[in-house]
Formats: structure tokens, C-alpha cells, sequence
């Protein structure tokens, strides 16, 4: 065999040897290497559970950061026990994508653009004590998060289930203005979990706060809220896994009578590097409402 004839196959082997490394490293399961509808920071409520089925239809425009990322959003809750138990669901109906080039390679992606589905989210509320007097409300909710990627190669959904549990708590303030009449604080703690690779399980806490301020007309939300969890200060990972996201949203709700209309403006502070506008409405259908229902 010539000189010529070896080299050539010794870099054949070299080549082969590298993209097996590559292809062979672990995924980063997290908020900063994937799409934004991926594994977010859960969204709370104002810890109260409503009387009547709320259906909530939200258009969203993920932009910033090389990611320019548009969906549709469904959320549906249904009072079991009105004010008292429900069943909530909620998806990203469809997601349209389109990254630069240096983004996909920076994440291992296979495609620049393109439309997915979303993950189901399913979630069950109990309220655990009725606000009154000194006492504030406190809701505690159970979800469950599908794995409903087709693959995982496009960095855009978690090919893995994880599910979270948390409490809210939230107490208000009347006044006697006109103008805002109403003062509520809401906190949220919480525990969450997902799969990532090779069945290894990252752990988070999950936490949260909430001031809103309004009268019977409209409604302003500021929300503070955000999740740790441990691989990006385990050792075996990198440093930047970006596991670790937090996030702060602004919400305008103008409330009518049959139909509630809401905008809202989200930046990401720590590992969820996007800017977000949401916009969307939301209303009851007293048809869909279990017997009981007020």
C-alpha cells in the first residue's frame, strides 16, 4: 500500500473517529440550547381557581438572541368543585422557527427552520385554604409535561417527560381609589423534574412572585419568577448548561364583560435568552362547566 493510500485512510479514520465523538456527546437539556416553548419557566396563576370553564386562546412571538420563534397557545381549565378543584390543560398548537445558521451549529441542530407541535401539559389544582380575613388563598398544583417531540435533532422540544409540583399563595388589598382598588401579592415555590440523557433526571426548585394592581376594568401583573436546577454546578457538566432560567413578564388584562383581553411583554434574565410578546384573549363557557358550577 503507498504512502499516499494510508494517509488518505488514516484521515478517513480520523474523521470518522471525530464525528463519532461529536455525535456521541450528551445533549444539554436545558432552556439556553433549546427553543423557548422547550422546558420554560412555569407560568402561575393569581392563586385563585375560577367558578366557571375558561378557555384562553394566545398568539406568542418569541424574538432576540438568533431565535425568531411564532406559535399558537391553548390553555382550557375546568372547575371540578367550583373555586375549589380544577383540571387544567395546556399546548403550544404550532410552533414556525427560523434560526441563523451559527445558532444551529452552536446547539447541534438539524434544521435552520421549520413548524413543530408542542408539548400537553396536564395539571390538577386543589385549593388547600380559602382566603379570608388575615388568611391568604393557597392553591397547589400537580402537572404533568408530555414528550411529544418527534425529535429531539432540531433543539426545538424535549424528547423527555418531566412534571413539577408547586404552591401558590396569594392574599389582597382593597383600597378605596377608583383607580386601583385592588392590591394582590401572589408567591410560588415549588419542585420540578425532567429527564435529560441517559435517563439522568435534573432536579429544580421553583420560585416565584407576583404584584397586580387594577379595579374590576383592568389589571396590571408583574411577575418575577424563575427555576435552579443542579447540572450546571455538577462537575460532570459544563458550566454552561443553562439549567438555571429566570425570567420577568409584564401583563395588561382589560376585562369586559364576557371576554377578558390581555397583552404581555417577557424578558429572560438568566438562561432563557429571549425577548417574548404575548397576546391573547380569554372567556367562559358556563356549557363546558361541570353541574355546580356557578
Amino acid at each position: 500500500m503507498s504512502k499516499i493510500n494510508k494517509i488518505i485512510l488514516f484521515l478517513i479514520f480520523v474523521l470518522f473517529t471525530c464525528q463519532q465523538r461529536i455525535s456521541a456527546q450528551p445533549i444539554k437539556y436545558s432552556t439556553t440550547w433549546f427553543g423557548p416553548n422547550a422546558n420554560p419557566v412555569p407560568e402561575f396563576t393569581d392563586a385563585r381557581i375560577p367558578a366557571k370553564t375558561t378557555i384562553s386562546l394566545i398568539g406568542d412571538y418569541y424574538f432576540g438572541y438568533s431565535d425568531q420563534t411564532t406559535n399558537g397557545y391553548v390553555k382550557l381549565e375546568v372547575p371540578l368543585l367550583p373555586e375549589c378543584v380544577s383540571l387544567k390543560l395546556w399546548s403550544t398548537v404550532l410552533e414556525h422557527y427560523n434560526t441563523t445558521p451559527e445558532l444551529m451549529q452552536q446547539r447541534g441542530a438539524s434544521k435552520v427552520s421549520g413548524f413543530e407541535g408542542g408539548d400537553v401539559y396536564v395539571q390538577t389544582r386543589i385549593r388547600l385554604l380559602k382566603e379570608q380575613n388575615g388568611l391568604p388563598s393557597i392553591i397547589l398544583n400537580s402537572t404533568l409535561k408530555s414528550a411529544s417531540a418527534k425529535t429531539v435533532l432540531t433543539r426545538r422540544y424535549f424528547d423527555t417527560p418531566g412534571y413539577y409540583f408547586d404552591t401558590e399563595i396569594g392574599k389582597s388589598f382593597y383600597t378605596k381609589s377608583k383607580f386601583i382598588s385592588e392590591i394582590r401579592l401572589v408567591g410560588n415555590v415549588g419542585f420540578m423534574c425532567w429527564e435529560t440523557t441517559n435517563s439522568t433526571q435534573d432536579d429544580a426548585t421553583m420560585y416565584g412572585g407576583k404584584l397586580i394592581i387594577g379595579n374590576p376594568v383592568w389589571k396590571l401583573e408583574n411577575t418575577l419568577s424563575g427555576y435552579a436546577g443542579w447540572m450546571h454546578s455538577n462537575r460532570n457538566y459544563s458550566s454552561d448548561y443553562g439549567d438555571t432560567p429566570l425570567v420577568y413578564a409584564a401583563k395588561l388584562s382589560f376585562m369586559t364583560k364576557n371576554i377578558d383581553y390581555f397583552a404581555q411583554y417577557q424578558y429572560g434574565i438568566t438562561d432563557f435568552p429571549y425577548h417574548q410578546i404575548r397576546v391573547g384573549v380569554s372567556f367562559e363557557i358556563q356549557p363546558l362547566t361541570p353541574k355546580g358550577g356557578k
